[in-house]
This record gives structure tokens, sequence and C-alpha cells, in this order.
């Protein structure tokens, strides 16, 4: 029995979804499974980068797919992309999948449950349906379907579909599990298996150590971070808005780390308002990652109130890593929110509350303790619900209760907890 992992991207990759099932893969060969990935042979926003077609690293056998690169520069060109890893991968499985195989299919790219999911029927296989961004809901919500409403819901059909081969539906989320639930799924074939952070490789690193606190020149500033992805599903305006207030407070510095969709934006509306107090560098390399996140007090996080099922914000547990507290922007009765709610590790703002926010800073800068405090108990989350080991655990249980149970007779429904 092999467990087959399908992503677009995967190591040296440093996406969201690469180090996700990166961390997985890695873990399982070392658990002693036989594990294969199917990725391209692309690293992420780096389009002169070729990786290798065949490759076994940390016990993991790796097939990248040759497939176009237009890259994500325009809808077109990432769909073309898009359709090309769908075929090649269905074609792979085709070829190279047998019956008792266990296939892990990811949602980069969209819809890959679908072209995956008859393949696998045609070879009997069991499909493990590892749901990170709902697709096409997430899409759906943006307004990209608006005026193709029989194309979305041809798509969900299809999505549907998928998810009711013969495995289970894994789902980062107790919000995303319940809206799949609805769809008319059985519960006990769809389960939670959150998201993580590795501890070992993010750890809290105090200021004064921080070199790139020094190389920045933030030194003795409080400083406001938010580093990932400036994508669609988040909002800035709320943040803008505070750091607006607060620039002739020379005390305050927002830290914005990363690149994406709304950078561009981003970076003109604070050119436009002569925001000095926020500094933009790119995203740091994955050594720096312990001194990247840990050079600000506290990290903002966001998400669009009508994505909360649809999308979960990775970066989220990279802040739990360091040991900084979250101020979270967006549902009140969302993931992130219920989780500072409940153990303290934040504070959470509504949508467009630019002063709730302002206040929410400064409050957190007033009282260095209590920032200190949320931090500790971010750490300590980290370590008690959200670390690599424990979920390398679940799905160790996840694969050896499929494997366990009768191949020529398995059935969907029959799912197990982590």
């Amino acid at each position: 029995m092999r467990v087959i992992f399908a992503n677009r991207y995967f190591y040296p990759d440093q996406s969201a979804t690469s180090r996700v099932v990166s961390s997985v893969a890695f873990g399982l060969a070392r658990r002693g499974f036989d594990v294969t990935v199917v990725s391209s042979r692309e690293i992420h926003n780096q389009r002169d980068v070729v990786l290798p077609a065949k490759e076994i690293v940390g016990g993991v056998t790796i097939r990248r797919l040759s497939t176009t690169r237009f890259g994500r520069h325009s809808l077109l060109g990432r769909g073309v992309d898009y359709l090309f890893f769908h075929a090649l991968a269905f074609f792979w499985m085709i070829c190279n999948i047998s019956f008792d195989d266990i296939a892990v299919i990811c949602t980069d790219p969209p819809l890959l449950s679908v072209t995956s999911g008859l393949a696998l029927r045609w070879k009997n296989a069991v499909m493990v349906n590892w749901i990170m961004d709902l697709f096409p809901e997430a899409a759906i919500e943006l307004g990209y379907f608006a005026r193709f409403k029989k194309t979305a819901r041809l798509m969900l059909v299809l999505r549907d579909w998928s998810l009711r081969s013969r495995g289970l539906c894994i789902c980062p989320t107790d919000t995303m599990a319940e809206y799949i639930t609805r769809r008319g799924f059985r519960k006990d074939h769809v389960i939670v298996s959150h998201h993580w952070s590795d501890g070992e490789e993010i750890r809290p690193v105090e200021r004064a150590q921080n070199s790139l606190r020094r190389k920045w020149g933030i030194e003795s500033a409080f400083v406001v971070g938010y580093s990932g992805n400036f994508g669609r599903a988040h909002e800035f305006e709320t943040m803008l808005g505070a750091a607006e207030r607060l620039k002739a407070d020379e005390n305050i510095r927002f830290l914005m780390i990363g690149g994406g969709h709304h950078l561009s934006a981003v970076t003109a509306k604070a050119r436009t308002d002569d925001l000095r107090n926020i500094l933009f560098r790119p995203l740091q390399p994955i050594e720096n990652l312990s001194e990247s996140l840990g050079a600000a007090d506290v990290h903002l996080v966001s998400l669009l109130p009508l994505l909360e099922h649809c999308v979960i914000p990775s970066k989220f547990y990279g802040i739990l890593a360091a040991g900084r507290a979250t101020i979270f922007i967006g549902d009140p009765k969302g993931e992130v929110a219920r989780v500072i709610q409940k153990t303290g590790c934040g504070l959470h703002v509504d949508l467009g509350d630019m002063d709730g926010l302002t206040r929410a800073i400064r409050y957190l800068r007033d009282n260095p303790a209590i920032c200190r405090s949320m931090g500790a108990r971010a750490r300590q989350l980290l370590t008690s619900e959200y670390s690599r080991d424990g979920a390398i655990d679940a799905w160790c249980r996840i694969i050896t209760s499929i494997a366990a149970l009768d191949l020529p007779s398995r059935h969907v429904s029959r799912g197990v907890s982590p």
C-alpha cells in the first residue's frame, strides 16, 4: 500500500499548501509509510526554476509533472496551468495507481478531486479529499461567477460528486466541516484535522536578540506585523485606516512582509496617504522565519467573513509558533476569533473598525506584560493543540484506519476522527 499525495506544489517550494503537504508526507515517511507525491516542477512565483522530474527526498518519492508555466499574473494563464496539471495528473494516476493505494487529493489546483476522482474510481483506489480551500465557493463569494451562475452550479455538482468517492473528506476547520455536512454528506465521512506549524522550525525570538529588528531599524518601536499572502480573501482597509490614525505616533510601526494580489494596492495607498510608519519587506527565506515573525510584537490576521467556511488563514499557526499575540480582523464567530476568545492569545476587532484596531494596538503597546502573556499563551497553544507531531499522529491514525479496512469493500462512510 502506498500513500499518494497530489498537490501542485511540494518541497522545496515554501507556499502555504506546499509546506503543509510536505510536512505530512515527510512525517508519514518517517513513520514507515510508503509515500509518493505528485506535483509540478515549479516553485511558487519563481518561473525560472525547474525542479527535477523524479527525486527521492526524506524517504518520499516525488514525481513532478512538466506543466505549462504561465504563472499567476493572469486568470487565463493560471487557468491553462491548472488544466495541464489536471490532465497530466489524471494520466499519471491511470498509469501508476493500484487498487490498494490511498490517494490524498488536495485543492491546488481547484477541482483536482474531480479529475482525480475519475481516475481513482476507474482504478478502484481510495481517495482522501484534503480540503484546504473550498472551491468553487470561495470564487462564488468573491463574485467571480456572478455572470456564470450555471457554470458555478455545475462545478458544485462535480465537486460534490468527487467528495462522495470511496474514502474521507478532511477539513481544516469545524466551520468548513459543518458546511460540507450541510450539503448532504454524512458526519462520519467528514473529519476535522487542524492545520499546524513546526515548533522546531519557528521558535520565539526575544526582541533584543532579533537581528532583523536591528537591520530594519525598528529595535525600539512597538511593531505591528502582517506576514504572508496579500490575497483576495484578506482585507487591508482596516489596517490602513489604523496606520493613518497612528502615523503621528513615532513609537508604533507597521511591518508588512509578503506579496500577493493586494500588495500593489496596499503599497500605493501607503504612498498616497504618506504612511511612513509602514515598512514593506519581501517574504523571508525559511531559515529566517523565526526572526521574521518574531520581529513584530503583535500580528494582524484578516479574513473576509463571507469566506469563513471556505478558507483558513494559515499564517495564524506560524504566529502561534513564534509566540506572538494576534489581532484578528473579521467575523467574531469565525474560527480564529473563537480560538483567540477561548485561549486569550490575542484580540479581535470587526472588519472596518479602524478606531477599534487603533485602540487594540495602543492597548497592547501600553501594556507590554499583557502582550507578552498573550504571546506565551500562543506558543503554549501551538504545542498543545496545533503541533506538527500531533498532526502527524492524527494522519497516521487516519491512514492506518483506512488501510485496516477490507480493501475490496471499503465504504465512503467509514471515517475516523483524528
